[in-house]
């Protein structure tokens, strides 16, 4: 297994640094008769640390080396100890404890006091000194307190937000348990609790809302990620407008679905939840060749409300949030151009939070580089790391770093499927822990006009690719969408491949309609304008299921719009074929 971390410094063990005598000394072995020429054992005088490889920061219980002793006795045996309550030694191996892990950024070095034992109870003390490897995880600290610098909690809270929705939606013990007692607007109410948060409702919410993203979680509830309010209608594209390329609710900038009855990214979320409360009061609903649909946020029309609310969010919250508002340079006092002077007692500046809440946006966990593209889409490697990863081994996983959250998993997946022709969960971290590194460094000044041009450079890079994860997913589900077509267009098929069929759909219209939120969409250049709008008429609003020849005929649309993709983002045509 290779892992795809890239590795920013390549120090190397020390093994004789830090020399330190402390006392080797003869014992039992000493003679008290003068006239008898007996040699007197003689302690240890020099203890030495085989590496066995880089020591990176941020693995638990990682081994450091192999000890050895020098002693002017033949045929001697030794034993090693330490009080260092960091380590521990298991017959010649010096290694962290389980729990232990180790912080560059805290500590480049690294000295630990070995005592050796011969087999006449002779003493030798040295302290070893070995170098920390700098792993690229999206750590920073603040110089003066030592502290952590990163704060995105906020966005971390969204991303749960929109998880629990999708689990709320899915659950039999959610969504359509309720719908067995409640009324349409009880209902309703019931998915507002994930959406839209009056600011006095949040502590009683969000203290009550136990998590469900992982069992395991640091987190209980939603108020131990954020204490203060946090909902996703208040940052849905439109309802925060300040620092936005776009009047998203002016009834016609918004685009992509055609009939809502208020043209806007909150109106189009409204219709999906009054459809989602229709749909689980329904008491029986059919595919067009008549069987039963037993998933009650799959419609007859074969759009699964879970996976496209779920999808949608992703771009109209996270992805506008963090290529429009954090990671943009066009409003004064926002994203880009903000101040990097720590004020007060503040642990980061204006301009590092911003970045960050950027990133945590995108979703990656801080230790992203770390994981195979296997292991972020959940689909192999490691035990452990199966899209997110206990790093600093206190048995729990704390969502406001150890977990990978929404479209930094579509990186890995489109990485993993590409045969390695793309690489856009790297390009997207290292443009971010890059940008990060320049604002860090500079912390305390204001940063020249080539620096800010080199940030937005950054972030650039990063929005590219975190939005071309994006469109290869786009045209992942309609690949996936045209086979489903292929396999049911004579008609015969069951209820499963219909919903099978819906899910696949909704996910890539969901993604689609998410490609209109970056400023810097290749979409929003000359050469390719009308062609977002082109792409989202060809899918339509729900897929085609009926005749035989309205259905292949809907497989060529489908293949026009894959093919508006494949120009629009410079696409290799035999990845798109097997994405």
């Amino acid at each position: 297994m290779v892992l795809r971390k890239s590795l920013l410094a390549t120090s190397i063990l020390v093994a004789t640094l830090g020399l330190t005598a402390c006392g080797g000394s003869s014992s039992d072995g000493s003679n008290n008769n003068p006239d008898t020429d007996t040699p007197t054992n003689k302690a240890p005088t020099a203890i030495a640390l085989a590496a066995q490889g880089d020591v990176n920061e941020n693995v638990a219980g990682q081994v450091i080396g192999t000890l050895s002793a020098t002693d002017a006795d033949a045929n001697e045996t030794f034993t090693f100890s330490t009080e260092d309550e960091r380590f521990i030694i298991d017959g010649t191996s010096l290694a962290l404890k389980p729990a232990v892990t180790l912080n560059y950024e805290a500590e480049q070095e690294v000295s630990v006091d070995v005592t050796v034992k011969d087999s006449a109870n002779n003493t030798f003390t040295q302290t070893l000194t070995f170098a920390v490897t700098d792993a690229q995880d999206y750590d920073f600290v603040n110089s003066t307190s030592g502290e952590s610098s990163v704060s995105y909690s906020g966005q971390i809270a969204r991303h749960v937000l929109i998880k629990e929705l999708y689990n709320y939606i899915g659950s039999a013990e959610g969504l359509l348990a309720d719908a067995q007692t409640m009324t349409a607007e009880e209902l309703l109410a019931q998915l507002n609790k994930y959406y839209k948060i009056a600011d006095a409702d949040y502590d009683a919410l969000a203290g009550a809302m136990t998590l469900t993203v992982v069992s395991d979680s640091k987190q209980a509830t939603l108020a131990d990620i954020s204490g203060s309010h946090k909902d996703l209608s208040g940052k849905i594209a439109g309802n925060d407008a300040k620092g936005q390329h776009k009047d998203w609710n002016d009834g016609t900038s918004f685009e992509g679905w055609a009939g809502l009855e208020t043209n806007t990214p909150e109106g189009l979320i409204n219709a999906l939840f009054a459809q989602l409360v229709e749909r689980v009061q329904a008491p029986s609903v059919i595919t067009p060749n008549g069987k039963e649909i037993e998933s009650l946020y799959v419609t007859a029309d074969g759009v699964d409300l879970k996976q496209l609310t779920q999808k949608f969010l992703y771009g109209a919250v996270a992805f506008s949030q963090g290529s429009d508002d954090y990671l943009d340079n066009a409003t004064q006092g926002k994203g880009l151009l903000t101040s990097n002077i720590i004020e007060g007692d503040a642990k980061y500046s204006n301009l590092e939070h911003q970045w960050d809440e950027g990133f945590g946006y995108f979703g990656a966990a801080r230790n992203y580089m770390s994981y195979t593209d296997e292991e972020i889409a959940g689909k192999g490697g490691r035990e452990g790391w199966q899209g997110y990863n206990d790093y600093n081994a206190d048995g729990k996983i704390d969502l406001n770093a150890e977990y990978n959250f929404g479209n930094s998993t579509n990186a890995a997946k489109r990485d993993l499927g590409s045969d390695g022709a793309t690489d856009y969960s790297k390009e997207a971290f290292d443009a971010f822990f890059a940008g990060r590194k320049l604002i860090s460094d500079n912390v305390g000044t204001e940063l020249t006009d080539a620096q800010l041009t080199e940030l937005k450079a950054y972030a650039v890079a990063a929005t590219a690719a975190w939005e071309k994860s994006i469109s290869a997913t786009v045209v992942h589900y309609i690949n996936d969408t045209m086979q489903d077509l292929e396999d049911m267009k004579a008609g015969t098929y069951e209820a499963d491949k219909f919903v099978t069929l819906a899910k696949h759909w909704s996910e890539m219209k969901g993604f689609a309609l998410n490609l209109q939120f970056n400023p810097e969409s290749p979409f929003n250049s000359e050469a390719n304008a009308g062609k977002f709008a082109q792409m989202n008429e060809l899918m339509g609003n729900k897929p085609v299921v009926g005749a035989q020849a309205d259905m292949e005929a809907y497989i060529v649309q489908l293949h026009q719009a894959r093919d508006i993709l494949e120009q629009v983002y410079g696409f290799d045509a035999d990845v798109v074929d097997n994405w």
